[in-house]
């Protein structure tokens, strides 16, 4: 069996039909629907059974698994939100429920893969090397890095990056992300408003190193972002902490010209004013550091940015699809 956390999710739902796409369907699925509409990101998929994260938590501590033969637990199960003040229940989310999980893995020889955050690596200014040996020079940025943060450094003070698998998404999109609400990516965004008004708003740059729409990401497709993970969970000797994205930093104007390319619309881009909160902690340039996963072997080249927007868009979005009804 697979246990796969936060399956409802973006990357949770997209792991679980990647593994379905490899023909597994013994897959136990975690997460909190509420009143969100994630579920929808369910129904196409194939999975053993569901248990919302509490009841999982409780049913783990209290040794309700010991007997069953786990393959992996794929943890993608937290709170995601960049904005999320209430530092209290990130740590419960993003710490505490990752430790419980990664502890129980290790005692009873699971493999164990989770995800950490780009977010982690702040301003930059310390660059974007999934090395763990450097992991004490950066300064994330807002609460939820910090989070995420936290536990990458727990795992290494008790020397478990031999026995554990961590990954940092850069900014992924795609299929099954309509749910995220604020969360959802500038591409999601993009399809609605440029379908609902015509135009994309972007946000203006405030430092004179990048033009307005020339802030910089690296971007990385859902479909890509799941190969990725799998490679590692199948790999003997994935443990450690990795960088997953495509290793390209790409501009905010080369993702709207893409988007307004999949929607045969002329482009019209509005640059607006960034809110103040979230002013003093944007991230001008990101991009992944990729060598450590290639030096394991993985040596497919992630989707170029524009073919990946089109696929997204008149696959998914416009017809209305999610990952697995295709």
């Amino acid at each position: 069996m697979y246990i796969v956390t936060g399956a409802a999710g973006l990357i949770g739902s997209g792991i679980v039909w990647g593994l379905n796409q490899r023909g597994i369907e013994n897959i136990m699925l975690v997460d909190h629907l509420g009143t969100a509409d994630k579920w929808k990101n369910l129904r196409a998929l194939k999975y053993a059974d569901y248990l919302e994260k509490d009841c999982f938590r409780e049913q783990l501590n209290n040794g309700f698994f010991d007997d069953t033969e786990i393959e992996a637990i794929i943890h993608m199960g937290a709170c995601s939100a960049t904005t999320e003040r209430d530092a209290s229940y990130l740590i419960d989310n993003n710490y505490h429920y990752t430790r419980e999980l990664a502890l129980y893995a290790v005692k009873h020889g699971i493999k164990f893969l989770y995800a950490s955050s780009c977010a982690t690596y702040g301003d930059g200014s310390c660059g974007y090397d999934d090395d763990e040996a450097r992991l004490e020079e950066l300064r994330p940025m807002n609460m939820y890095g910090y989070s995420k943060h936290m536990f990458d450094l727990w795992a290494k003070r008790n020397n478990l990056f031999d026995k554990i698998t961590g990954v940092k998404f850069s900014n992924v999109f795609g299929s099954n992300e309509q749910h995220k609400a604020e969360m959802r990516s500038v591409v999601c965004r993009a399809y609605e408003q440029i379908t609902e008004t015509g135009k994309l708003q972007l946000f203006k740059s405030y430092i004179p190193e990048y033009a307005d729409g020339e802030q910089m990401r690296d971007f990385l497709y859902i479909k890509d972002a799941v190969d990725m993970i799998l490679f590692l969970v199948n790999h003997d000797n994935g443990c450690g902490i990795f960088n997953i994205g495509s290793g390209r930093a790409e501009t905010w104007k080369l993702l709207a010209d893409g988007a307004f390319e999949a929607l045969e619309r002329e482009v019209e881009i509005e640059y607006v004013e960034m809110p103040d909160h979230i002013r003093d902690r944007y991230q001008y340039y990101t991009k992944a550091e990729m060598g450590k996963l290639q030096s394991l072997g993985y040596k497919r080249e992630a989707m170029p940015l524009k073919a990946a927007i089109k696929d997204y868009i008149c696959n998914y979005r416009v017809p209305d699809k999610f990952l697995g009804d295709d």
